[in-house]
């Protein structure tokens, strides 16, 4: 599975391919007053794609109508694009993502979110469902992320740099911005719910982790762990986007549970605490949408 073959340019002008899939966005928005800027974005991973769902006036586009843009092929993902409003807030959600395990490169999975900047986009949500490592967690658990180790073997930025998008060496050390994550929290404290930090580790996938590879990972730093949304911040900060991240652990990692692990629990998870995340996200959006710059 790889983008459409008009998009196998990406490494050659991804700012005008950008340019070309958010002016499409904007036509098909062209009806409807008040959408054609939505103020922040959120990338829901598996199972989670309901909080499009609570949008009102929403315009709602496939991603195969988005020229340049990635499909979805993973179970759980829907592969729309919902522009709506919350309260009187515009939001454009993603109901699903793609990922390096689907055939596409990390720069083709992350480049939604060089379309979402083109459509004016300073902050981004991102959400995803993964594996538990550290055992203060359980099944279920909603987690901010702090940080990230990338272990994809790739980096979106490999190749060519195109200035107009951002820099060439842009910094990591505030790839989740910290004043988000002090809204979340005390969002989360207002809800009576305890929501935990930790860190993220991004392997390529499709196979899920070994007992072996899940004590490594504990050893270096690992709180969860999951195969996408580091390719998508990295994208984002080198934009200038600032980033929320959040994940739901779905299930505990292997040598961590009893039996294998199947995406059939990933999405029973991710449907159990459907109400908690959607009352946080709903609390939250607004908030970081008038947060100062």
């Amino acid at each position: 599975m790889s983008l459409p073959e008009d998009a196998r340019h990406l490494m050659h002008d991804e700012y005008t391919l950008a340019e070309s899939a958010a002016m499409n966005i904007r036509m098909a928005l062209s009806n409807k007053e008040g959408l054609s800027h939505p103020e922040v974005a959120v990338i829901l991973g598996s199972g989670l794609g309901a909080f499009a769902d609570s949008l009102h006036d929403a315009v709602v586009i496939p991603y195969g109508e988005i020229p340049h843009f990635p499909r979805s092929t993973a179970v759980g993902h829907a592969g729309r694009l919902v522009i709506g409003k919350l309260g009187g807030l515009t939001v454009a959600a993603m109901q699903g993502r793609v990922h390096q395990y689907e055939g596409y490169t990390a720069r083709e999975s992350a480049f939604p979110v060089r379309v979402l900047a083109r459509l004016g986009v300073r902050r981004l949500v991102l959400t995803n469902a993964a594996g538990g490592i550290n055992p203060a967690y359980g099944q279920g658990a909603l987690v901010l992320l702090s940080d990230h180790i990338n272990l994809q073997c790739a980096n979106p930025l490999s190749g060519a740099n195109d200035e107009r998008l951002g820099p060439r060496f842009p910094g990591m050390s505030e790839a989740y911005d910290a004043r988000f994550r002090r809204i979340a929290q005390q969002a989360a404290a207002a809800m009576g719910y305890d929501l935990k930090e930790g860190v993220y580790a991004a392997l390529a996938g499709p196979s899920y982790e070994t007992p072996a590879e899940i004590r490594f990972l504990r050893t270096i730093g690992a709180d969860l762990v999951g195969m996408s949304t580091v390719p998508e911040v990295i994208v984002a900060r080198h934009m200038g986007l600032r980033v929320l991240a959040l994940s739901c652990v779905t299930n505990m990692a292997a040598g961590l549970g009893e039996g294998e692990l199947c995406h059939e629990e990933v999405l029973a998870t991710t449907e159990r605490v459907r109400s908690t995340f959607l009352a946080l996200l709903t609390a939250v959006l607004p908030r970081i949408a008038a947060e100062q710059d």
